[in-house]
C-alpha cells in the first residue's frame, strides 16, 4: 500500500491533538499541555502510532510564522519603539545573564566547556510561541503585559542571530567571529530596509488592487505569500523565520487592511499552531529522563525560576507596574523554539554528544510543558507578592496621582483600564459633564491623560492606597474594563473592603467567570461576546419590522436567561 506521506502524518497529528486537547479541557488544564502530550504519544520514541517528525516540524514552522505575522498585524512600530528600554533590559541583558548561568550550571554538571556554552545559549532564549499563546488566552496580548513580552521576544530573536554565528566558533571552526557577526548585522539591516521600503510603497497598493477584485481567496493568498515570503527572506539573511513574519505583520498593521487580514488568517494560524505544539512533544525522548535527569532538572529550574525573576526585576526597575511585569515574566519562563535550532546547529557541528543533546532537548520541552501550569498560578503569586509589606510600600510610593488636590472627589465614577472600552466610557462621561477618575498601569497612557487635564492615577487598582487616592469610599460607580479574571477579582475585593455599597460594572467571559463575579457582588456583568451577539439581534430583528420596544424586551429577556 502506498504511503500517504504528509497527509497521513497530519491526519495522525490532528487526531492525537483532538484527543489530547479534549482531555486537557476536561481536566481544566491548558489545551497546550494536551497537544504536547499528544506529540509524545505519536513521537518516534514511544510505542504506538507515529508520524514523520521531519514532515511535522516543517509544517509546524508555519504555525510559528503565522502566529508572529498576526501579532505583527496587531501591533504598531510606534508602540514597539516605546518599549525599547524593556526590550534591552528584559531581552538582551536577561538573555546574557541566563547564558552565564547556563554555562556555570553546565560546568557544574560535568559537561564540557563547549557543551556548557551551548546549554547556556539554549537557556538564554525564551519561547515566543508559548508566551504569547498564554497571554492571548487571558486577553493580555494587546495590554501592557503583551507589549512587554513582545518587546523582549523580538530582542531575543535578534540575539539568536549572534548565538547562531557563535556556534561554529564554539566548535573551533569559525575563522572570524567578529567578521561573521558583522556580516549578519549588515544582512539584518538590509532586510529591515528592504521590508520598510516595500511596505511603504508596494504593499498598500497591492492590497488595494486585490481588495477591488472582491476575492477572499486572492486576498488570503496575498497576505500568506507576504508573510511567508518575508519570513523566507529573513531566514535566508541569517535571521529567524519568526522575525521576518513579524515584520510582514507590522507592514500590514499600518494599513487599512489590518482587521480584514486578521479575520482571514486567524483560523489558518490556529490549525498550524496546534501542529507546532504536537511537533514539540514529538521531540521528547523518555530515555533522557533516566540517563541525565540532573541536566533536565537544573535547566528547567533555571529557566522557570531565574528568568521570570530577572524579567520582573528589570521591568519594575524601569517603573513598569508589577501587575503587568509578572504575567509577562511568567509567560516568558519557558525555553524557546530557537533553542531547538541552536541545539540542532550544535549537533551538526559535533559540539554536543547524543545523550547531552537529548537531555537539553527534553529540558526545553519540559519547560514548555510546565510553563502553562505556572501561568495558571501567577494570580496566587501576585497576591502573595503584593501582600508583602516591602512590596506594598514600594507600590504605594510609585503611585502617580494626577488629580486636583484642592478638589475632593465625590459622587464620581472610577474607570479601571483605559483600553478601547475604558475610552468609550470616559468619553460618554466627559460629554455629559460627569466627574470621573481613570486608573491604569500604563505610564504613557496616564501621563497623556494628565496632560489633557483628566483626573488619572498610575498604578494597580487592586492596591488599597490607589483606591484611596481615587476616592473609592465616596464614588458612585466603578467600571472595571480589564479582561484578566484574577486581576478583576483582586480589584473587586479591594474595592468592596472599602465601600460595600459601591455599584460595580465588570467584564467577564465564560459561565464560571460570570458566576464568580456575581458572587463578588458585581452589579452588572458585561459579557463581551454576548453583547456583540445582542447587537446582531437588534439589527436583524429591526430589519424584520419589529419595534424598538419589542426588540428591547427580547434582549432583556435573553440577558436575564443568560446572565441571571
Amino acid at each position: 500500500m502506498e504511503d500517504l506521506g504528509l497527509v497521513g502524518d497530519l491526519a495522525v497529528v490532528a487526531t492525537a491533538a483532538l484527543i489530547g486537547g479534549g482531555l486537557a479541557r476536561a481536566l481544566r488544564l491548558p489545551p497546550m499541555l494536551g497537544y504536547l502530550a499528544a506529540g509524545v504519544f505519536i513521537g518516534p520514541h514511544t510505542p504506538g502510532p507515529s508520524s514523520d517528525i521531519d514532515d511535522v516540524q516543517a509544517v509546524a514552522d508555519l504555525g510559528v510564522a503565522l502566529l508572529m505575522f498576526t501579532l505583527g498585524v496587531q501591533f504598531s512600530l510606534r508602540e514597539l519603539a516605546k518599549m525599547r528600554s524593556i526590550a534591552f533590559a528584559g531581552g538582551i541583558v536577561t538573555a546574557v545573564v541566563m547564558l552565564g548561568a547556563g554555562i556555570l550550571a553546565g560546568l557544574a554538571l560535568s559537561l564540557s566547556t563547549e557543551e556548557a556554552i551551548v546549554a547556556g545559549m539554549a537557556l538564554g532564549i525564551s519561547s515566543t510561541m508559548v508566551a504569547l499563546r498564554l497571554l492571548e488566552d487571558r486577553g493580555m496580548v494587546g495590554a501592557l503585559p503583551g507589549r512587554i513580552a513582545i518587546a523582549i521576544s523580538l530582542a531575543q530573536d535578534l540575539l539568536v542571530v549572534v548565538f547562531i554565528v557563535m556556534i561554529p566558533v564554539v566548535g573551533g571552526e569559525g575563522d572570524s567571529f567578529l567578521r561573521e557577526l558583522g556580516l549578519a548585522g549588515l544582512k539584518a539591516i538590509a532586510v529591515l530596509a528592504g521590508v520598510a521600503v516595500i511596505g511603504v510603497i508596494a504593499v498598500p497598493r497591492l492590497l488595494a488592487l486585490i481588495t477591488r477584485s472582491r476575492s477572499r481567496e486572492l486576498f488570503l493568498l496575498t497576505v500568506v505569500a507576504l508573510a511567508l515570503g518575508t519570513a523566507s527572506i529573513s531566514f535566508t539573511a541569517g535571521l529567524s523565520l519568526a522575525f521576518g513574519a513579524f515584520l510582514a505583520g507590522l507592514i500590514i498593521s499600518e494599513s487599512e487592511y489590518a482587521h480584514q487580514t486578521l479575520a482571514e488568517v486567524f483560523p489558518l494560524r490556529e490549525v498550524f499552531a496546534v501542529v507546532f505544539f504536537v511537533g514539540i512533544g514529538m521531540l521528547i525522548n523518555p530515555d533522557a529522563f533516566v540517563d541525565h535527569p540532573e541536566i533536565i532538572i537544573v535547566m528547567v529550574l533555571l529557566s522557570l525560576a531565574l528568568r521570570p525573576a530577572l524579567i520582573t526585576g528589570a521591568s519594575v526597575a524601569l517603573a513598569l507596574p508589577l501587575r503587568a511585569a509578572l504575567p509577562a515574566a511568567v509567560a516568558l519562563g519557558a525555553m524557546g523554539e530557537f533553542s531547538f535550532v541552536l541545539l540542532s546547529e550544535a549537533g551538526e557541528e559535533g559540539i554536543t554528544s547524543g545523550e547531552t543533546a537529548e537531555a537539553l532537548l527534553a529540558a526545553v520541552v519540559v519547560s514548555m510543558a510546565i510553563s502553562p501550569v505556572m501561568f495558571l498560578g501567577q494570580d496566587r503569586v501576585m497576591r502573595w507578592v503584593s501582600s508583602l509589606s516591602p512590596v506594598q510600600s514600594a507600590m504605594a510610593a510609585r503611585v502617580e496621582v494626577y488629580t486636583n488636590a484642592d478638589e475632593r472627589l465625590a459622587n464620581h465614577a472610577i474607570v479601571v483600564g483605559y483600553e478601547a472600552a475604558g475610552r468609550e466610557v470616559t468619553e460618554a462621561l466627559r460629554a455629559r459633564g460627569f466627574r470621573y477618575v481613570v486608573i491604569d498601569h500604563d505610564p504613557l497612557r496616564i501621563r497623556q491623560l494628565a496632560a489633557d487635564g483628566v483626573s488619572a492615577i498610575l498604578g494597580d487598582a487592586a492596591v488599597p492606597a490607589i483606591l484611596q487616592h481615587a476616592g473609592v469610599e465616596r464614588a458612585r460607580v466603578m467600571v472595571v474594563t480589564l479582561t484578566d479574571p484574577g486581576h478583576v477579582e483582586a480589584i473587586l475585593a479591594a474595592a468592596r473592603s472599602r465601600n460595600r455599597r459601591l455599584d460595580v460594572v465588570a467584564r467577564g467571559a465564560g459561565e464560571e467567570a460570570l458566576a464568580r463575579l456575581s458572587e463578588l457582588g458585581v452589579s452588572q456583568v458585561v459579557a463581551a461576546e454576548f453583547e456583540v451577539g445582542m447587537q446582531f439581534v437588534r439589527h436583524t430583528l429591526h430589519r424584520f419590522g419589529l419595534s424598538s420596544q419589542e426588540i428591547q424586551a427580547i434582549v432583556a429577556r435573553r440577558r436575564r436567561d443568560v446572565l441571571g
